[in-house]
């Protein structure tokens, strides 16, 4: 009885440390798209495939009650979650994307950022174009992805350069460039990732 009661506090333990270093890790990644982002109280900000909203809120509390931030999923589940939270915060406001466009309105935002997304795009082509209409002239979009692990599988559908679950920076770099962008910055060893799971931020500018 006490090996069992024992066993089951250091599970919790186990639990809500892990807890503790998800959010810590997600402190640290919205630090650092505020800095590289520029972010502003008042700015219009999108995330692309939001999940649960995670980021999605720190961003919210970043641009604050004058921002707004557009919340993209195409999962139903993810999108109620997004729903319920913005009825909490109201500065956030849900959008249903497609697998080829954001769905967001032109010339609507002054950045955009997604996290371990773009590895997933089936149209990657017809998405940088609208992620590019989406952006205001001047506008930045942060694309944090991994090097796609050895061995790996590549998801359904996606292009067969990605190598495996991942996509090559330099792949990233010129299929975003291809669609108008610009390269500003590329950040290595982004928070989250590993050795076996290396991860990195491409800043990219909208001319």
């Amino acid at each position: 009885m006490v090996r069992r009661r024992f066993g089951l506090c250091t599970l919790v333990l186990l639990l809500v440390s892990g807890f503790a270093a998800a959010q810590d890790t997600s402190q640290k990644e919205c630090a650092q798209l505020a800095a590289l982002l520029h972010w502003h109280p008042g700015d219009t900000v999108a995330e692309m495939g939001a999940g649960k909203g995670k980021l999605t809120l720190l961003a919210a509390e970043q641009v604050g009650p004058s921002g707004k931030v557009y919340s993209n999923e195409i999962d139903s589940q993810a999108l109620a979650a997004l729903q319920e939270l913005s009825t909490r915060q109201t500065n956030i406001t849900p959008v249903k994307g497609s697998d080829s466009d954001t769905k967001l309105p032109n010339l609507s935002c002054d950045s955009i950022y997604m996290r371990l997304v773009y590895h997933h795009f089936v149209k990657p082509r017809e998405m940088d174009s609208s992620l590019f209409r989406s952006l205001k002239h001047g506008g930045r979009l942060a694309i944090i992805d991994e090097e796609p692990g050895r061995g790996s599988t590549i998801p359904e559908g996606v292009p067969k350069n990605r190598l495996g679950h991942g996509v090559p920076q330099k792949v990233l770099i010129r299929e975003v460039k291809h669609a108008g962008f610009k390269v500003q910055t590329i950040e290595k060893d982004w928070p989250g990732g590993d050795e076996y799971h290396p991860m990195y931020c491409v800043v990219f500018l909208k001319p």
